[in-house]
């Protein structure tokens, strides 16, 4: 898993930079295997995964040790803690960087088997109390080889980026594809444009707000011209922000899909040309399906492959409801496939999937077209219960010096006249979690969920 690790950054001081912090893979080795002799034998640890080499180092320590680690989102409330502490049955475990052992210090079962489970991250509980996915070495390894693939991702880049060490896109992706490649890492604590520019990276990632910011920034954006590749995920990202990153810097932008339970599923490749709102192709050993209704061209995701998670934690009868009868798992998002084979996502089955007069509309779509709006900042649409059409289209919209009228007019010329809003709310911005998605349910009242 952690094969790069003694690669051609091994003797640079700065091989791995945290908010300001640096270390190279030597004293990163010592610090986890201090980790490791503390929690060897333990049935899982838990680390606040504050963006820190403490966490890097409690990650690493985990891997080497065998035991699982459990990352904490350092904002969650003292109920979420709770929970994830309680149903993960793993002891919170303090990280002194300072401290170094040795190989030897490592009393456990050793390194995790390719089958056992190496890491437990928790959804974001969206549609419940959050639920612990587990992940093994196996299926960790197969997303980072297929992003190295997909991405030509080597030991000669530099990964800078400033996302939250919780998640499958800041600390799987962003940290241990790091060091499964070799490359450098340059994490910027804070993702803000002038720290982006100044970090000097070949490989960039963000999520949309991130890259919103940058766009808004031109000089942030002229000065990752040097780059290589800018990558964006977690959300999908707004055509009008891919055309002003392409236009600034040189680099279409690349999009890829995955979700906490598949690691990674689908990427645009470093050799293509991106599409602006696309998300690519399957990596490498995954396949994908569309479940579509008779006549439909858009409907729910489904996939198999490595990357998969190999179950809920304590919960087998969740594990069995996120499959379908022959084996794919459910991914619940509804997308649609074109002939090149590139895949796009429309949005949530349980929100963005809108069916209005007989119609079946993707709540992304509607927001591209409303961001193409040069009074528009911030969009988000949804289908709420209507006793004529069942659900009629409502827009949440952060703009300045626009009506309604004109916003609704101006989707009809751009979309199918059924798929424009009937009802526009403007709203002074839009409830966003720690990744930049839209928590569009914040926005409705309770009728209307």
């Amino acid at each position: 898993m952690l094969k790069a690790l003694h690669g051609i950054h091994g003797d640079r001081a700065d091989a791995i930079t945290i908010a300001g912090r640096s270390t190279s893979y030597e004293d990163l080795l010592g610090a986890a295997r201090a980790v490791a002799a503390d929690v060897a034998g333990a049935p899982a640890f838990a680390v606040t995964a504050t963006a820190s080499l403490e966490t890097v180092a409690a990650v690493v320590g985990g891997l080497l040790a065998g035991v699982p680690v459990v990352p904490l989102p350092p904002d969650a409330g003292p109920a979420e803690r709770d929970h994830i502490l309680r149903d993960s049955g793993a002891a919170l475990v303090e990280v002194d960087f300072a401290r170094r052992a040795a190989a030897s210090a490592v009393t456990g079962p050793g390194a995790a088997g390719p089958d056992d489970p190496a890491m437990i991250l928790y959804t974001s509980g969206t549609t419940g109390a959050p639920k612990g996915v587990v992940h093994t070495t196996t299926a960790l390894a197969a997303g980072l080889d297929a992003l190295a693939d997909a991405w030509q991702w080597s030991a000669e880049d530099t990964l800078v980026h400033g996302l939250p060490l919780f998640h499958v896109h800041g600390l799987v992706l962003g940290v241990l594809g790091a060091l499964r490649t070799g490359s450098r890492l340059v994490h910027t604590g804070r993702p803000t444009p002038a720290a982006y520019a100044a970090a000097g990276g070949s490989l960039y990632f963000g999520v949309p707000t991130v890259w919103s910011r940058i766009a808004a920034e031109p000089a942030a954006a002229e000065a990752l011209a040097g780059a290589r590749l800018l990558v964006s995920g977690s959300a999908p990202l707004p055509t009008p922000v891919f055309r002003t990153l392409s236009r600034l810097t040189g680099h279409a932008p690349l999009e890829r899909y995955g979700m906490t339970e598949t690691l990674i599923t689908l990427s645009a490749r470093a050799d293509a040309v991106p599409r602006p709102g696309t998300v690519g192709t399957p990596v490498a050993g995954v396949r994908t399906r569309i479940a579509a209704e008779p006549g439909a061209d858009i409907g729910e995701l489904q996939l198999t492959g490595p990357t998969l998670f190999s179950g809920y934690l304590g919960r087998p009868e969740a594990t069995a409801a996120s499959y379908t009868e022959d084996g794919w798992f459910r991914t619940g998002d509804i997308a649609a496939i074109d002939a090149d084979g590139l895949h796009r996502i429309v949005g949530r089955a349980s929100i963005d999937m809108i069916k209005s007069g007989g119609y079946r509309i993707g709540a992304g779509e509607v927001e591209n077209a409303l961001l193409d709006h040069p009074a528009v900042t911030e969009a988000a649409v949804v289908g709420v219960p209507d006793t004529d059409l069942g659900q009629r289209i409502v827009a949440f919209v952060v703009a300045e010096g626009v009506g309604a009228t004109e916003l609704t007019d101006f989707v009809a010329a751009h979309l199918s006249v059924h798929k424009r809003p009937r009802e526009v709310r403007f709203v002074a911005s839009l409830p966003r979690n720690a990744m930049g998605k839209p928590q569009k349910r914040l926005l409705l009242s309770p009728e209307e969920r």
